[in-house]
């Protein structure tokens, strides 16, 4: 996929994932995608990331990207790795000139109206709302989404299961990203990833 928005339309959850042993990569993402959730954000946190994106793209239906991406030079460690999508916890210009010379879709985060204003002026419209709970919650990107009104958000950071639903009840909500899918065994995992991928948006 090449289109940011096909991708958070995918699935409503988006699974953040941090992988300490790549040799555990591939059996989860077969867990997380026999459970529906296709898309998974490999977070960049530690030293198996690259080879755990490398190995879940061996998993047929996956779509593998690569999130906590900051530097440059991580952009072209995932590309090279494979990432068909990359999630960074903020935005800058400089990133953003990498990340659309490699060709790659980009979720970058936001927090504040002037965030979004910078990625409006880079020709963006979809964006993580990161971290989402410690920057207002629900209230915040409400207030946030009235003057951005054509711009469309996957609320990531302090999202549970209890309150993904809350999220994707607003509309400028695409989907959220979570952690709470990958918590458990592999049978647990593919039953909250079915979970998960049976919460409607709006």
């Amino acid at each position: 996929m090449t289109d940011i928005a096909a991708i958070m339309q995918t699935s409503a959850v988006i699974p953040v994932l941090v992988i300490k042993d790549a040799a555990q990569a591939r059996p989860l993402a077969e867990a997380l995608v026999a459970g529906g959730l296709k898309v998974l954000e490999v977070t960049l946190r530690t030293p198996a990331a690259l080879d755990a994106i490398r190995e879940m793209k061996q998993v047929p239906g996956a779509i593998v990207g690569a999130g906590t991406v900051v530097t440059i030079d991580q952009v072209a460690e995932v590309k090279a790795a494979g990432a068909e999508f990359i999630v960074s916890p903020g935005l800058s210009q400089p990133l953003g000139e990498a990340i659309a010379a490699a060709g790659i879709p980009w979720l970058p985060g936001v927090a504040t109206a002037g965030d979004i204003m910078r990625g409006l002026d880079m020709g963006l419209s979809h964006f993580k709302f990161f971290p989402a709970e410690t920057s207002g919650g629900i209230k915040a990107l409400k207030a946030l989404a009235a003057p951005f009104y054509q711009c469309r958000f996957c609320p990531t950071g302090g999202i549970t299961e209890a309150s993904a639903p809350d999220w994707l009840a607003l509309d400028p909500v695409l989907c959220v990203g979570g952690s709470w899918v990958t918590e458990g065994t592999l049978p647990e995992i593919e039953a909250r990833a079915r979970a998960a991928a049976a919460m409607k948006r709006g």
